[in-house]
């Protein structure tokens, strides 16, 4: 039934409860009551009523009429039928319409959720690969000592029946290497660590990261002062290669020179496992590659992604200073010793953090490195001065 028919039927019921009503005023005068008729008639009315308007009810609900008097219906479909091109169209006037309708929703719904995405967009992480190269042993103290070849003069010679043989000369050096402590610390709320244990697991992953990241540099160029690591770059851990810039030619001099101190590694009884750059300086390298013809440098990547050069692979490391390099026999050269892990601890008693309701967190790790045998890496500029 449409929404007109409901409305006339039911002026026409409110009619016939008028004429029950007054006939019910007159029972009241003549008979001190009303007659059952009357009441009959009027519930049957009352009934028809409420059940029109029922009627009315749903249609409201769904849209087919307002309760808000006579509303402007501005639906984009309103606005394409009532608009001149389209009924220029539909009456055959033109071959096509073109009709401009006003967006008028505005603002947002806040009761709708947003889409959240799971797990945490991470940070920068450094491929950390230098630890790799050495021996790892664990320690149990808080130094490292040990005895190492300070001099060997070899003058062994021919001797004839009789005559006095050379005498070489050998001497040692102690060496006390102290294990460093590499460390840091951050501060995060009672609630976050409590809550949201994906993003406190992701704060202690971070940690440590942290901490090896610096270990990582510090295995490359640590000053040896304590409390800092002795890297292998630093003077007295490696051998100079000792090159200038006229005995490599012009021709790829950074491939020459790398290439020769491979061989001065070998012929030295040092066999080299690896070459390490910072990453810029292989990137230019790789680039000067390009400049020239084709198989010119023997240079590859492995299955994993590694470059190789000269059949060694090149370990990009940022903390090797830029235009250095070292190429050696790492794990025959050095050693590291552990003398704890990376330890993440959680303490609500530092400072006011049990006022503020917050927690510290401190990652730390133990080790020293002992380069045992400084010969057996050889590096320095890669650019060499000129002669």
């Amino acid at each position: 039934m449409s929404t007109e028919a409901i409305l006339k039927a039911l002026d026409a019921i409110e009619a016939k409860m008028n004429q029950q009503s007054e006939k019910a005023a007159e029972d009241v005068k003549t008979m001190g009551k009303v007659s059952e008729d009357t009441k009959a008639a009027i519930n049957n009315i009352g009934i028809q009523q409420r059940e029109f308007a029922d009627r009315l009810s749903v249609l409201e609900q769904k849209g087919f009429i307002h309760c808000e008097g006579d509303r402007i219906d501005d639906s984009w479909g309103t606005q394409f039928t009532k608009s001149d091109a389209y009924i220029a169209f539909a009456g055959g006037n033109t071959q096509k319409a073109r009709i401009e309708v006003k967006n008028t929703l505005t603002g947002s719904d806040a009761t709708v959720a947003p889409d959240r995405k799971p797990g945490i967009v991470p940070g920068a992480s450094t491929i950390l690969n230098i630890e790799s190269l050495f021996t790892s042993i664990p320690t149990s103290s808080n130094a490292i000592e040990f005895t190492k070849e300070a001099s060997f003069t070899n003058n062994a010679a021919e001797t004839a029946e009789g005559v006095l043989k050379p005498e070489s000369a050998l001497t040692f050096s102690l060496v006390n290497m102290p294990v460093s402590t590499v460390a840091h610390w951050i501060k995060i709320s009672r609630q976050l660590a409590m809550d949201n244990s994906a993003l406190a697991a992701y704060v202690n992953t971070r940690m440590r990261y942290g901490v090896n990241k610096k270990v990582d540099t510090q295995l490359v160029v640590g000053t040896g002062v304590a409390p800092a690591l002795s890297g292998f770059m630093k003077s007295g851990n490696y051998t100079a290669h000792g090159y200038l810039s006229g005995a490599l030619g012009s021709t790829l001099p950074k491939f020459v020179l790398i290439r020769k101190v491979i061989g001065d590694l070998k012929n030295s009884g040092y066999v080299p496992n690896a070459i390490v750059m910072n990453p810029v300086d292989w990137a230019t390298m790789e680039t000067e590659l390009l400049t020239t013809a084709a198989g010119q440098v023997p240079f590859k990547y492995d299955e994993g992604g590694t470059p190789r050069l000269f059949g060694l692979p090149v370990v990009e490391a940022v903390g090797m200073t830029a235009d250095t390099f070292a190429v050696g026999s790492f794990n025959e050269a050095a050693t590291i010793h552990n003398r704890e892990g990376v330890v993440v601890e959680l303490s609500d008693s530092d400072d006011k953090n049990f006022q503020m309701n917050l927690i510290t967190i401190r990652a730390e790790r133990r080790l020293a490195l002992t380069v045992e045998v400084p010969a057996a890496i050889r590096g320095g500029d890669l650019t060499p001065a000129a002669a």
